[in-house]
């Protein structure tokens, strides 16, 4: 079964959340939910202050893959006085936790994926626009990549580069 679930390109994504009152998105971007979250880092001695209460709040509620500026946009809205800074300080500390995932895209900015289900990513090459793609995974390619390369293969990632239909749809119209 294969499912594609879009997300806002960075100025998009920026408009919404500066227009609504709560995060975007129906799906939980968190694997586990909130909940458990909260309970795991109580269990690992992490203090829960209001600005990681309001970071995890705004990755359960968001479908998106935000980088920290889009975070630190949303959390400032409703906490004065958190420095960008911070955001990445805790974005830092969850990743390092294993909370969330930290996705570099080369020149383009890092963006954090709190599903660690397994799936691929497809990056539109216009807009940087970030959407999960749903499909049955490729069997035994960590195998075979350490077979044919002799190095021990930790992870690995594979990612999609396309053009997004929204992108596709304004190029037409400049056609």
């Amino acid at each position: 079964m294969i499912h594609l679930t879009c997300n806002y390109s960075y100025v998009e994504l920026a408009n919404v959340i500066a227009a609504q009152t709560k995060p975007i998105g129906v799906n939980r971007m968190l694997t586990n939910g909130l909940e458990w979250t909260y309970r795991y880092l109580r269990d690992h001695g992490i203090r829960m202050t209001p600005q990681r209460q309001a970071v995890l709040q705004y990755l359960d509620q968001t479908d998106c893959h935000p980088t920290a500026e889009m975070v630190h946009r949303w959390v400032s809205s409703r906490l004065k006085g958190v420095s960008l800074a911070t955001v990445y300080n805790i974005l830092h500390l969850y990743r390092d936790l294993g909370i969330v995932m930290e996705l570099s895209y080369g020149d383009m900015s890092t963006r954090y994926d709190g599903n660690f289900k397994n799936h691929y990513h497809i990056t539109c090459s216009e807009c940087g626009r970030v959407c999960d793609y749903h499909r049955d995974l490729i069997e035994g390619i960590e195998e075979d990549a350490e077979r044919d390369t002799g190095f021990k293969v930790i992870s690995h990632r594979v990612e999609f580069i396309g053009i997004c239909p929204d992108c596709q749809e304004k190029k037409k119209g400049t056609d």
